[in-house]
């Protein structure tokens, strides 16, 4: 039986080293959990949360799948959400994607994935939505333009739920934020998609 020893060895170095360092650290972690932040990432495996950002365990509630999609009808996503809004009382939710996508490129590929396009069938609703901008550019390019599409397109369906709209009702300092991971250097990019307010979100969005 394959027991993957060297990752219960790795875990503990990464302890003692953590250990050294502060050794109140997981006493203190033990004893609550007050992350001001929700990431809502992909699950790729190069796109590590807390690595990214360089926090430590405790710093960030984080909810991954498959091309950071938020979806209404996702009970998984939005017991997350409703979680770290209501409960943890974070003051920041991050949509945080990455160029190169595989699950973005999936959805333009026209090739039959399986499950997974039933999945996917939320982003080429994407593509669909923005077909005039995308219209006669280079597939790479298209790829990643469509990744930053992806983001704003989940900033919305966020600001969208029940669940933050009923938090800045109710005067929370919330603010949903669209961000973008570049695997080829590790740098993050501000994709300038935030806001703070149903109002300001109406602004952008009128109905």
């Amino acid at each position: 039986m394959k027991t993957l020893s060297h990752l219960f060895d790795n875990n503990r170095e990464w302890a003692r080293q953590v250990t050294e360092a502060n050794p109140d650290f997981f006493n203190e972690l033990a004893n609550q959990q007050a992350p001001s932040i929700l990431w809502i990432g992909c699950s790729d495996s190069r796109v590590p949360a807390n690595q990214i950002v360089d926090l430590p365990p405790g710093e960030v509630f984080v909810h991954r799948n498959i091309a950071n999609v938020v979806v209404h009808s996702d009970l998984n996503c939005l017991s997350v959400l409703q979680y770290a809004v209501e409960v943890l009382k974070v003051k920041h939710v991050i949509v945080c994607g990455h160029y190169g996508c595989g699950g973005v490129r999936a959805s333009m590929d026209g090739q039959d994935h399986g499950l997974i396009d039933n999945w996917l069938r939320h982003i080429a609703d994407v593509r669909r939505f923005h077909r005039d901008e995308l219209e006669g550019m280079d597939f790479e390019a298209e790829v990643d333009r469509m990744c930053e599409l992806n983001v704003f397109e989940q900033v919305r369906n966020v600001c969208n739920t029940s669940i933050v709209r009923n938090s800045w009702a109710g005067g929370a300092e919330l603010s949903i934020h669209g961000w973008i991971y570049d695997v080829k250097n590790g740098i993050l990019k501000d994709l300038g998609h935030c806001f703070t307010s149903r109002e300001e979100f109406d602004a952008a969005y009128p109905a």
